[in-house]
């Protein structure tokens, strides 16, 4: 499948951002209670959710027809790729207040700190790390549905992420303030709702014109949508007529 490479890239971007999240979650969490906690916490989270993208991607791809599949993931592409693609859109054209992972990084510690008495640093550490990469889980499995190929470099793009912002993180030890997340999360929810768009039309029949190159097209046309959009919203409401 020649788009495996759009589509280990789709997944290595989308869950970079989501790796950063988790990052920015277990650094506070080991600033305000202690190192040990953080990270035992973070790693039991992966464990399990290892396990859960081991075991939902081999139901939907051995289990479930592959035009159920196409049909429901699209579907469902779309759906997640919107509420990215609409807040980065929104925030690009100036209608919505850009993403600042320093200052919630401030507020998370300061609140943990708070807390110290009545929450383990190893459960706050857990429960982030574990729902920001239920989010990762969900991509890897969604993007990499359609066959084990694609299941695979999905699976590798995403532990290429969650290892990178990994060893910044150690190596830093600060939050990923400097990160273009609404630029990534830009990228990402417009290449998600181009693959959800590409394998819900093939789901229902759709016969897409040499297959690869109808993908490309789509991505193109929902960039400069996508553009357009964000060029109409930041033009003055009294200069529309």
């Amino acid at each position: 499948m020649n788009h495996l490479w759009l589509l280990a890239l789709t997944a290595f971007i989308a869950c970079s951002v989501e790796a950063a999240e988790a990052t920015t979650i277990v650094l506070a969490v080991g600033t305000a209670y202690n190192w040990r906690s953080a990270l035992l916490g973070a790693l039991a989270a992966v464990v399990i959710l290892i396990v859960l993208v081991g075991a939902g991607g081999a139901v939907l791809i051995t289990i479930i027809p592959i035009r159920i599949i196409r049909i429901v993931v699209g579907a469902f592409l779309i759906y997640f790729g919107y509420g990215w693609l609409r807040k980065s859109v929104l925030r690009f054209a100036g209608r919505m207040a850009i993403y600042d992972e320093g200052a919630k990084y401030e507020k998370k510690v300061a609140a943990l700190r708070d807390a110290r008495e009545t929450h383990g640093g190893l459960a706050v550490a857990f429960n982030g790390v574990f729902l920001e990469g239920l989010e990762v889980a969900i991509i890897v499995i969604t993007v990499g549905s359609s066959s084990t190929a694609a299941l695979g470099a999905a699976f590798g793009a995403a532990l290429a992420a969650c290892i990178f912002m990994t060893v910044i993180a150690v190596l830093v030890r600060k939050p990923f303030s400097r990160v273009p997340e609404n630029t990534l999360k830009f990228v990402v929810g417009t290449m998600l709702v181009s693959f959800g768009l590409f394998w819900f039309g093939g789901g229902i029949g759709v016969e897409w014109w040499h297959d690869e190159v109808s993908l490309l097209i789509l991505i193109a046309a929902m960039f400069a949508l996508a553009f357009a959009v964000i060029a109409t919203l930041r033009r003055p409401i009294n200069a529309v007529k």
